[in-house]
């Protein structure tokens, strides 16, 4: 007997993981947990991409590159993001969100 996962499940994974990272990103102060909701929507973009790519092109493997493509955008921004909080760090002492308004002036 074969287990065979349809594309629903796969969007709900997909939804369940966006929801988080939206709501994640409007209730979080912290930065880092800010950037881990901002991976979190990208990777369910990821998933999307390689789900509809499987159900609508079989034989084709565009879906595929954008998720690869999408995984290369979300390192190089999760590398300028923790290069920022490192230095909001440094002259703040602290990252969460309210105090960085200190450093406008």
């Amino acid at each position: 007997m074969e287990l065979e996962i349809h594309v629903i499940h796969y969007l709900v994974i997909s939804t369940i993981m966006m929801f988080c990272g939206i709501y994640g990103f409007f209730t979080r102060k912290n930065l880092l947990a800010l950037l881990i909701s901002v991976e979190l929507m990208l990777n369910a973009t990821n998933i999307n991409f390689a789900v509809f790519n499987r159900y609508l092109f079989p034989d084709h493997l565009e879906g595929h590159f954008f998720s690869l493509f999408g995984i290369a955008i979300a390192a190089a921004e999760t590398a300028v993001a923790i290069a920022i909080i490192i230095n909001v760090y440094r002259n703040v002492k602290q990252i969460l969100t309210d105090d960085i308004t200190d450093l406008k002036g």
